[in-house]
């Protein structure tokens, strides 16, 4: 990373003044191509040279006298903090006498070395107190060459590069090569120097951590007032001065005098879905019929129309299933796992046995049904049944109700929702484009102080 665009990012997020940020009076080759220069009075080992590395592993779960102890067993779960301190998962000293986990020092650098989180990045921590390790973990202990936040910095700092740096070429299974890490050429400072960059980097990313904080705030704020903007409209109305009366319905409360209340089944045909058998080939083989199940609940959750669906059934499937197809504008709604996600059907379409088709009649219209559908999520709730696998009878299904307002301001609600709604999602991108370059700025920021793009001393004195 040059020179100008880390005082950039730097001036930027507000750290810095221009020409505030030098770089080292002289630099010196590397020879590695993802580190480039560093300064020339900084020194370079393989890692294997600076830290100790200790594995982990699974004490048997079966062993109850291995479990329920007081120390911290880290798993991946447990990476997603930047010091560990406690654990989801607790052992006992019997477990690490007793299984290939070892006790790991306070002050080591964990990383995840297996996972499927490795696509995107890899989690680093360091261990507030003695801890052990699952077998996807692995601790680089340092020596006395090398600073721990430092180290833990760099690795930050530098994941993508190292990403690829670790991992086995073709290898199918995500993880990282113990080999590759080990032989990893580390930029070495002083000791002194690891020190000044460690304590610019954590005053430093505290305060982008702070910003990034309070813009996720804001994006749980306008989600709740884009919820709450839906279920205001569909059940009180869009004008301010309409007379009310009690619906008689908990979740409702009251309505516009002029609407009804009744249970969606009278405006509505309810129809219930099938899977064709999954062993019959010709059932599935160059399907045409998109059939909505659970691995569409992505689409469920983020769209308003579903268009196509990630498994599709043939004419032969549905011929020889309870499944029949429905038309273009049914309301889908899912009664099992996630319960009550639903769309639109912007085709005509089958749906599996965990789903609801509401066929809409002249008196409502799918979109409006379909914001009414998602307004309820403390009524399904307390509907729903099973601590494992959660579902909604079919009974409590079939008495669901709706406020029905006249079909024309049904559709006045729909353009009032979409209108407001979409402001709010355009304020959401710019938070959500905002977060992500805080973080790119954060990231950038590490990299350039652990490469030693910038001279901080003067900083930290």
């Amino acid at each position: 990373m040059g020179g100008c665009l880390v005082s950039g990012v730097l001036e930027t997020i507000g750290m810095g003044e221009p020409g505030r940020y030098r770089p080292y009076r002289a630099y010196k080759d590397s020879g590695v191509e993802w580190l480039g220069e560093i300064p020339a009075t900084w020194g370079l080992k393989r890692l294997k040279r600076i830290v100790e590395f200790r594995g982990g592993g699974t004490p048997p779960k079966d062993n109850i006298e291995y479990w329920r102890g007081d120390i911290p067993w880290v798993s991946p779960k447990d990476m997603k903090v930047s010091v560990v301190w406690d654990t989801e998962d607790k052992i006992t000293a019997q477990a690490i006498s007793g299984s290939a986990t070892k006790l790991v020092p306070a002050g080591a650098v964990l990383i995840v070395v297996r996972s499927g989180i490795l696509i995107h990045s890899i989690p680093v921590a360091l261990a507030g107190r003695a801890v052990t390790l699952n077998q996807d973990l692995k601790a680089l202990i340092p020596t006395s060459e090398i600073v721990s936040k430092y180290l833990a910095y760099l690795i930050s700092g530098m994941q993508h590069e190292l990403l690829v740096e670790w991992k086995k070429e073709g290898a199918t299974v995500e993880s990282l090569e113990l080999d590759l890490i080990a032989n990893t050429p580390t930029p070495l400072p002083s000791i002194a120097e690891q020190h000044v960059i460690a304590t610019f980097l954590d005053r430093e990313t505290a305060k982008i951590d702070t910003l990034v904080t309070k813009k996720e705030q804001l994006i749980k704020r306008l989600h709740e007032k884009r919820t709450a903007l839906i279920i205001s409209a569909v059940t009180k109305g869009i004008d301010p001065n309409v007379s009310m009366k009690e619906s008689g319905v908990e979740w409702l409360g009251e309505v516009p005098e002029h609407w009804e209340v009744e249970r969606i089944k009278w405006f509505a045909r309810m129809e219930s879905g099938h899977t064709p058998d999954k062993k019959v080939e010709s059932y599935w083989l160059g399907g045409d019929i998109p059939w909505v199940s659970l691995a569409d609940t992505g689409q469920l959750r983020e769209l308003d129309r579903i268009m196509n669906t990630s498994v599709m059934t043939t004419s032969d499937g549905i011929a020889h299933s309870s499944a029949h197809i429905l038309p273009a504008g049914t309301v889908v709604f899912s009664r099992d796992a996630t319960i009550g996600l639903c769309a639109i059907t912007g085709a005509d379409m089958a749906v599996s046995q965990h789903f609801i088709g509401w066929v809409c009649g002249p008196r409502i219209k799918p979109e409006y049904l379909l914001f009414v559908l998602r307004s309820m999520s403390q009524e399904l709730e307390r509907l729903t049944m099973g601590a494992t696998v959660r579902t909604i009878g079919m009974p409590d299904v079939k008495s669901l109700v709706t406020p029905i307002p006249p079909v024309q301001e049904q559709q006045k609600i729909v353009r009032y929702v979409l209108e407001k709604r979409s402001q709010i999602d355009a304020l959401l991108a710019k938070v959500r484009n905002a977060i992500d370059r805080l973080k790119e700025m954060r990231t950038a920021l590490i990299s350039a102080a652990v490469t030693g793009k910038v001279d901080l001393h003067e900083e930290v004195a």
